[in-house]
């Protein structure tokens, strides 16, 4: 792990999240970032719940509108230290309640800070349906792949600074249980490297894989030092 790794795991989003007061910017930024990156296992779990298309995004709309006013954080849910677990129970309590408020938010009457892409949603929705799961069982696994996803978008993003997109490419490939046609030699041929060179690059390409993995584990418990524990269970949840 790097320096700046074990730096960042003193003070995750989540924790920052809910130790912080109500009015603290930092928290509510944090908070609208982590909404961000993991708004689809939640809408998806509306959606398994009975919800249709529309019910899914009006509901999820003024569940991140009440999260992003309250400040209750600290006492959501027993796993609280989760931020998992804290939106799983925040969502099916807002869900409950949700009939009581319905004449109080109209859709498109709230005023919502999260940009989603409802348009990719109801795409992967679909190809989800033939799922045989419980929507419980199915949350865990959508957020595992939403984790997963994170990170490689990131590591995508730094190879392609360093004008690397074709390294990506051929790592992604290897880390999604891609077949390889080429062999290594041929690969190093046509990336313009050695093989050797090659070798290291990936290796180097997929140990930051899992350094940005567990970054953003980490970044979703109050207690960074769970993070191997939490991916286990993540990983458990993919199979």
């Amino acid at each position: 792990m790097s320096t700046s790794g074990q730096a960042h795991f003193h003070t995750t989003r989540w924790s920052l999240v809910r130790s912080a007061g109500r009015g603290d910017e930092a928290a509510r930024a944090s908070l609208e970032e982590l909404c961000r990156d993991y708004w689809y296992p939640l809408y998806a779990f509306a959606r398994r719940s009975g919800r249709s298309r529309e019910a899914a995004e009006d509901t999820i709309q003024s569940f991140f509108t009440r999260l992003l006013e309250r400040d209750d954080f600290a006492t959501a849910d027993p796993e609280r230290g989760r931020f998992r677990a804290f939106l799983a129970g925040a969502l099916r309590h807002h869900m409950a309640n949700e009939h009581r408020r319905a004449n109080a938010e109209k859709r498109g009457g709230s005023h919502v800070t999260i940009a989603i892409d409802w348009a990719d949603a109801d795409v992967r929705f679909e190809r989800d349906l033939a799922a045989e799961r419980s929507p419980a069982d199915l949350f865990e696994r959508d957020w595992a792949f939403t984790v997963l996803d994170g990170a490689l978008e990131r590591l995508r993003a730094e190879l392609l600074e360093r004008e690397r997109g074709a390294l990506f490419e051929l790592v992604a490939a290897e880390l999604g249980g891609g077949v390889a046609r080429e062999s290594r030699a041929d690969q190093a041929a046509r990336l313009g490297m050695t093989e050797g060179a090659l070798k290291t690059a990936v290796s180097r390409a997929r140990a930051r894989f899992r350094e940005l993995l567990r970054d953003a584990v980490a970044d979703t418990l109050s207690d960074p030092a769970e993070a191997d524990e939490e991916l286990l269970r993540l990983f458990d949840a993919l199979g």
